[in-house]
């Protein structure tokens, strides 16, 4: 979840600063001239923008996370926990075929633990202490063994790749019905470009719009935390997978995130809440695990 959360705010706030930055410089004008629209300026705009953030937003990735979290990276084992740690991702990265990611520890009650990072070779796995201190070390072999497969899938790649898109789609859909909102409400009389209710109408857009696509993205990582769980099986076991989601079941009520992330962890089975799960429920992973 933490490192869903992480992109997709990162994401939020880069697509907000450049909406800023092109409606400040007059790029947005193009797409409001004498009230009309030039489509095809509008959507290579919007590509820019869309592709721009999301790819900002993951080289951003492991940056933000170590901020976030107050991750202390391993770089030279203090003890032997420390080094089972190290030894242990290196194992699986060497059996999944990736180059060795960092590997830190923050500082947290809750077992969490989140993989990131722009390519499968430079990335970054770090665990809670909470988890350390709440798990044994085969349910954490394959926690991490999880987290590895997230790394070897590409998973925040596509990611990238899939909320690149969507922003394409929101940005340019948002200016369009901008304008057309906009110019009904002037009484569609003719405009040298959109003013400050164009602005404040598009940005609206863009935050109604952008839920609706992060109900897509949430589709996504759900179906990837399958994938990540049967990983984790294979490299660490199915026994021990099993073993440590059922002890992840018990995790609920604890986070230490900011107010502003632990917003986005809603948690449930049923509605709307549903949608807007990164993770599906661990009942069902587990009933996954078992019937594979």
């Amino acid at each position: 979840m933490l490192r869903i959360v992480l992109f997709l705010m990162t994401n939020l706030a880069v697509m907000a600063l450049l909406t800023i930055v092109v409606k400040l410089t007059g790029l947005d004008v193009y797409a409001y001239r004498r009230g009309g629209l030039n489509l095809q300026a509008l959507l290579v705009m919007a590509a820019v923008m869309g592709m721009g953030g999301s790819f900002i937003s993951l080289a951003m990735s492991k940056w933000m996370a170590k901020m976030s979290t107050g991750a202390q990276v391993i770089t030279q084992p203090r003890n032997a926990n420390e080094q089972w740690l190290v030894d242990t991702v290196r194992h699986h990265a060497e059996k999944a075929g990736i180059g060795m990611p960092e590997v830190a520890i923050y500082d947290g009650p809750e077992m969490n633990a989140f993989a990131t990072g722009m390519t499968k070779n430079s990335s970054l796995v770090a665990v809670s202490t909470g988890l350390l201190q709440s798990m044994d070390r085969d349910q954490v072999d394959a926690v991490l063994g999880h987290e590895i497969t997230h790394v070897a899938n590409g998973d925040m790649v596509t990611m990238a790749l899939l909320q690149g898109v969507l922003n394409t789609f929101v940005i340019f859909l948002a200016r369009v019905l901008g304008t057309l909102v906009d110019r009904a409400l002037s009484g569609n009389r003719d405009s040298d470009g959109g003013g400050f209710a164009y602005f404040a109408i598009v940005m609206v857009l863009q935050l109604v719009l952008g839920f609706f696509a992060s109900l897509i993205v949430m589709a996504f990582s759900r179906w990837r935390e399958f994938r990540a769980d049967a990983g984790g099986a294979r490299l660490a076991g199915r026994d021990a997978m099993i073993s440590a989601l059922q002890r992840l079941s018990g995790n609920h009520g604890e986070d230490t995130l900011p107010k502003s992330l632990v917003a986005f962890g809603i948690s449930g089975e049923n509605g709307i809440a549903r949608l807007l799960m990164s993770h599906p429920p661990i009942e069902e992973r587990i009933a996954a695990l078992r019937a594979g």
